[in-house]
């Protein structure tokens, strides 16, 4: 690793970097994201490295322990370069022979191929796998190029090219006019035009002034921040420094949740090996420009995802949001003029500056340009992180690239934006999703999660789990979000437990639209899209549970009941071993009983039954 201090060693230095990569050798990755770290990939990294030291293999085969490849359903993966052949689903055992294959030229391991479920046949190359057709990874695609722990890596991808560009060619304001023009929107939930922050940003009097990354992703199923983070750290640096240079900026900040371990280890590796080959610090590649960056580690709190309350925790403080007339680009940290932007903002400016706006804007919508990462979760057959241009259609994601609702089941919904996201029915399954469209649907982009939700899915449960995890996550400093939300979750808990009126259900609209009109913040003022968008698609739901006292979806245990069907139960004894209270008796090839007064409604015995003799009415 060199000092570099100018341009031209730079360049020098990825020269050298590129004549000692032959692009023709073979190059085995595996995902070292913490998806496939959680199904054993850490045992199947370690096996590849002891059998490539062991054989001597190092002069015939690359490897490469890289981050996130988005198909976390179907992990650990393994794809093999230059022929991307995709093997899903290894395990230690099968690291020996793929490696005799890959060094002898053997052939393809069957075993390990994905099986496409539409056609039932074997899929080989990673680019013909269905999650992955339709994508667009112009920003999570580097993702297993990269061995993360390694600057070589992104600098052999152009990486820090940008940054010279910028430093070599451009003023500030032109970067800032050039973001502009690409018309890239904030990633991180409110959607903002990110060059017409950095231009306010820049014209604000006060200094110091501060870029700050926020990587605090707090909504329960989205994990995009950090998968890039953890994967392709030096994109975010890279960000930063061309918005540094672009505001007027010497300090920066990244706020990343310490629930992310790998991410923050590998954010560190990055900070590091930048500084060392002065891509950081002081006077930048021989320039006059000096950037520092300080990483800060968020307790978990939900909240701090909002801008102000984030800037308070920097400065040690409690993370409670400030008044909305206060704009953090003229008064942020410290009361001095800050950019925030998240992970993924961050990740597309070096490629905006190297490919050009027009480049960028010409991918996506008309007002929401470029791609976006969505974490794609719930009742879907492909989980992961998929990335997709503005515009693409619900229907499209999921069902063909997330293959549609598993066992046959039918879709009800979809949840966008996180817990404040409204969930959106099957009537607008050919939405376009971008910024504008969801919003006009009673929902949002948030930062990118999405969760499916099937047949069984009771839309009012939904709505009530949401609420309550917004009332615990409400740092409480304003009466109508602390006040407001703690009263929705105890209508909505009448409702499921059929002790709700009408007149409830007309309250909670009220509640609503008193929340969103006076909260402080964004947590606030968005936390009743739930309780307002499943009231507004389905409606007969609460209907149901007020007027009949019932659970269409089977869910809220008060207004449902277990029960044995005569005519389906063969006696095979599968429910009564699971069920926790002994509610159910019976001989071996006789019909069962089972006793209501010890039934608590758990659903064991309604998984475990494979005749479909257990009933919920």
């Amino acid at each position: 690793m060199a000092q570099l201090n100018s341009f031209k060693e730079l360049e020098e230095y990825r020269s050298e970097v590129l004549s000692k990569r032959d692009p023709d050798a073979t190059c085995i990755t595996v995902c070292g994201g913490t998806g496939c770290l959680g199904s054993g990939a850490e045992a199947v990294v370690k096996t590849f490295r002891d059998k490539i030291a062991e054989n001597g293999l190092a002069v015939k085969v690359n490897f490469r322990e890289t981050g996130c490849h988005g198909f976390c359903e179907r992990g650990p993966l393994v794809v093999i370069h230059p022929q991307k052949t995709f093997y899903q689903l290894v395990k230690p055992d099968d690291v020996p022979e793929i490696l005799e294959n890959v060094v002898n030229g053997g052939g393809i391991i069957d075993r390990l191929l994905y099986v496409d479920p539409a056609t039932q046949e074997k899929v080989e190359k990673e680019d013909d796998v269905p999650f992955y057709k339709k994508q667009s990874r112009i920003i999570f695609g580097n993702n297993q190029a990269i061995e993360p722990t390694n600057i070589d890596d992104y600098v052999a991808l152009d990486g820090y090219a940008a940054l010279a560009k910028v430093l070599q060619e451009m003023k500030p304001e032109d970067v800032i006019e050039e973001i502009k023009r690409s018309g890239l929107r904030g990633r991180g939930g409110g959607g903002f035009l990110a060059g017409k922050k950095w231009a306010s940003c820049r014209k604000a009097p006060g200094e110091p002034r501060y870029v700050i990354c926020n990587a605090d992703e707090g909504d329960p199923g989205a994990y995009m921040d950090r998968s890039l983070l953890e994967g392709n750290p030096h994109s975010v640096l890279e960000g930063m420094l061309i918005g540094a240079y672009a505001i007027g900026s010497d300090t920066g900040y990244i706020y990343v949740r310490n629930e992310y371990p790998l991410a923050v280890k590998n954010t560190y590796i990055a900070l590091e090996q930048a500084e060392a080959m002065g891509l950081l610090g002081e006077n930048i590649l021989g320039t006059d420009f000096s950037f520092h960056i300080n990483v800060n580690r968020g307790g978990g709190a939900f909240v701090c995802g909002e801008s102000s309350a984030l800037m308070l925790s920097l400065e040690g403080k409690p993370g409670r949001p400030r008044a909305k007339y206060i704009h953090m680009v003229e008064s942020g940290l410290n009361n001095k003029p800050s950019n925030l932007n998240n992970v993924e903002t961050w990740a597309n400016v070096p490629q905006i500056i190297a490919k050009g706006a027009d480049w960028f804007s010409n991918i996506g919508s008309e007002n929401s340009t470029g791609t976006k990462l969505f974490s794609l979760v719930g009742k879907i057959n492909n989980t992961g992180l998929v990335e997709v241009p503005m515009g693409m259609t619900l229907r499209e994601i999921v069902y063909d690239i997330g293959g549609g609702i598993p066992d046959g089941k039918k879709f009800k919904g979809v949840q966008t934006g996180g817990p404040s996201g409204g969930v959106i029915p099957e009537s607008l399954l050919d939405l376009p999703v971008d910024f504008d469209k969801l919003t006009e649907a009673g929902s949002m982009m948030g930062s990118g999660g999405m969760i499916v939700m099937d047949e069984n899915n009771c839309m009012v449960d939904v709505a009530r789990y949401f609420i309550n995890f917004l009332k615990d996550e409400s740092c409480g400093k304003c009466i109508p979000c602390r006040e407001g939300i703690r009263r929705m979750l105890q209508i909505l808990e009448g409702i499921c437990d059929g002790k709700a009126t009408e007149e409830d259900l007309a309250l909670l609209e009220e509640l609503s639209d008193a929340i969103i009109d006076g909260a402080l913040c964004a947590l606030g003022s968005t936390a009743p899209f739930p309780v307002m968008s499943t009231i507004k698609f389905f409606r007969d739901e609460y209907e149901a549970h007020i007027k009949e006292k019932k659970c269409p979806a089977g869910v809220c245990k008060a207004l449902i009941t277990y029960s044995i069907d005569e005519e389906n139960c063969n006696g095979c004894g599968a429910c009564v071993r699971p069920c926790p209270e002994s509610a159910i008796t019976g001989e071996k090839k006789k019909l069962h009983a089972l006793d209501q007064a010890k039934c608590i409604k758990c659903g064991v015995c309604f998984d475990a039954c494979k005749f479909d003799a257990i009933r919920i009415v």
